[in-house]
């Protein structure tokens, strides 16, 4: 589910699911999906970048898809000025002060100002990590992606802006799809299990609970660091 910036409780979820993983076999062998939205509000965005980076060379079966606050957070970090505005109004606040910068300093510059210190601020190899993203997985009978798919587009088709951005669109579809959809993106206070898609983003940055899904042939499981 989707961090935003929780390093404590990303590091918390991945001792648990290295625990669970021992016990179905050899620790990596999993496949660990991680569905967007690393940066923003929570206090550690520029650490939960490194940690991530770190851990693929731990965990073989890492894979990372991209987020709406990622895909905004690259842009802004290359001089988009509107981008800028809107990652401010969006928790963006939390993730300049990640990478240094002073709280009362933020208050005082100009959108300009900030564009630039930020093109400064921001190391290449995070900005390297974003365009590596991934937009979709598909494994089995699951689709693993950010926000959720357009209802009735095949997923070779899919638009990144809906995987990325959708919302009500498809959480109010209630007829099947290809796959069962598995996503972030939209707040619930537990996991939201639906026939045709299932939620997993339970608001770690403000309710301190990360929430991951297992997965093993017709087996579900539910880990949480609550």
């Amino acid at each position: 589910g989707d961090i935003h910036g929780r390093l404590d409780r990303l590091r918390q979820m991945i001792d648990k699911v290295a625990a669970d993983d021992w016990t179905r076999g050899p620790i990596g062998s999993t496949d660990l999906i991680l569905l967007g939205d690393y940066v923003d509000r929570g206090p550690a965005s520029a650490a939960v970048l490194d940690f991530i980076i770190r851990l693929r060379d731990w965990w073989p079966g890492l894979h990372c898809l991209r987020g709406n606050h990622e895909e905004v957070f690259a842009m802004a970090a290359r001089g988009d000025e509107s981008a800028l505005r809107f990652m401010t109004r969006i928790g963006g606040r939390e993730t300049l002060l990640s990478y240094g910068a002073n709280a009362a300093e933020l208050d005082s510059m100009t959108l300009g100002q900030l564009r630039d210190w930020m093109m400064q601020a921001v190391p290449q190899a995070h900005l390297d990590f974003i365009d590596s993203l991934k937009d979709q997985m598909l494994i089995g009978d699951y689709a693993f992606v950010h926000a959720g798919i357009r209802p009735e587009v095949p997923m070779a088709a899919q638009e990144e802006t809906d995987l990325r951005w959708i919302r009500d669109e498809f959480l109010n579809w209630e007829a099947p799809h290809d796959y069962i959809v598995v996503h972030g993106h939209s707040i619930t206070a537990e996991v939201d299990e639906q026939p045709n898609r299932i939620g997993i983003d339970t608001g770690a940055y403000a309710t301190g609970r990360l929430t991951a899904l297992g997965l093993q042939a017709t087996d579900r499981w539910i880990i949480t660091t609550d």
